[in-house]
């Protein structure tokens, strides 16, 4: 009808919404019931759920393939390391996500699959560990390294060699790349942050194009019982709607205070990828100086949390078995869409008490 693509701001608008009837809803309804009647896409609650179904719409539409939603991002993560074959190999990054890497090593110990991690950004040695691996999971950018991979190239190179490609979209969002068009097999998502965007949801989320691979999903979804609540998928859908005037604003902050940091004396280096909404930087005096800055702010708040439409920092802590080159010192810092100005100026003000 309309006679060209829409942009992704539309379809996070639009998309997933209830057909257009006579006194229907706006918006789709949460649907709280653990059995539905036969003759549907689902008749208990475990496979599925109307509520669901906007979500996985929207999302779909904006990655540009089917999703399918997990209780949180981990789960979604668990359903697609299941599918990895016993003693396969699993190429990672050594930087990713603690949550991600120390299930891989956990079942690495566990003699499930072999591990090899690798610097995401060093091309080269990503298609070489690919070769013979049944899995190359990508983070870009890398949690808090912000380390950014060639999708495109490895997607390529691992196809050649019949490895499948994962990518983690969450500090991106599809609004800033799409993996799925640049080769990943799969997309997947906490959309506990910038999808869902106000600290207030646990959720995740796998996207594939592949109809053979979503019903593989799809059942390990159900099997593994990390399905998600009726409640978080009406949030998720909600949040997208504003997502990518959150994400317009959030960006701008984070361009403009990544510049103030990195020419900032008390500041030892600042890392933006150029996109997104997280800043990874390392004040002067290390661990402890970081610590007390997250701890005094006034405007932003110190928390294990990020891409809502708050500002979020926390000093990044070693966990066991993590490799030592990314310090102890380093901040994320997830900028929100407060005013920059008023963000500044409290980061100058915590500065300040500590020089």
């Amino acid at each position: 009808m309309h006679g060209h693509d829409l942009s992704p701001s539309t379809i996070a608008v639009g998309a997933g919404r209830p057909n257009r009837v006579p006194g229907g809803p706006l918006n789709a309804p949460i649907t709280l019931a653990s059995a539905l009647v036969p003759g549907g896409a689902s008749e208990y609650g475990r496979h599925g759920n109307p509520t669901w179904e906007s979500f996985e719409t929207v999302l779909g539409a904006l990655e540009g393939g089917r999703a399918l939603a997990f209780a949180s991002g981990i789960a979604a993560t668990t359903a697609l390391f299941d599918l990895v074959p016993a003693k396969a190999a699993v190429v990672a990054p050594r930087h990713a996500y603690y949550g991600t890497i120390n299930q891989l090593q956990e079942r690495a110990r566990r003699g499930q699959i072999e591990l090899r991690l690798v610097d995401i950004d060093n091309t080269t040695q990503v298609v070489n560990a690919a070769e013979s691996a049944a899995l190359v999971w990508i983070e870009s950018p890398t949690n808090p390294a912000l380390e950014i991979a060639d999708i495109a190239a490895i997607s390529t190179a691992a196809a050649q060699a019949g490895t499948a490609v994962a990518v983690d979209n969450t500090f991106a969002t599809p609004l800033r790349q799409k993996p799925l068009e640049l080769g990943a097999d799969f997309v997947v998502h906490s959309a506990s942050k910038l999808l869902s965007g106000h600290s207030d949801v646990i959720l995740g989320a796998v996207v594939t194009s592949s109809d053979r691979a979503y019903s593989a999903i799809e059942k390990r979804r159900s099997v593994l019982g990390a399905v998600p609540g009726a409640m978080e998928t009406w949030l998720a859908v909600r949040g997208m709607r504003t997502l990518h005037v959150r994400l317009d604003r959030a960006e701008a902050n984070a361009r403009e205070l990544h510049k103030r940091l990195s020419a900032s004396s008390r500041i030892a280096y600042s890392r933006y990828p150029g996109f997104g909404t997280i800043i990874a930087f390392e004040v002067v005096g290390g661990a402890q100086m970081a610590q007390k800055m997250t701890e005094q702010s006034d405007v932003i708040t110190y928390a294990t949390s990020l891409g809502g439409v708050e500002s979020t920092w926390e000093r990044r802590r070693r966990h066991p078995g993590e490799p030592d080159s990314v310090p102890e010192g380093l901040i994320r810092f997830s900028v929100g869409i407060e005013d920059v100005e008023d963000l500044w100026l409290d980061i100058q003000t915590v500065l300040s008490a500590f020089s």
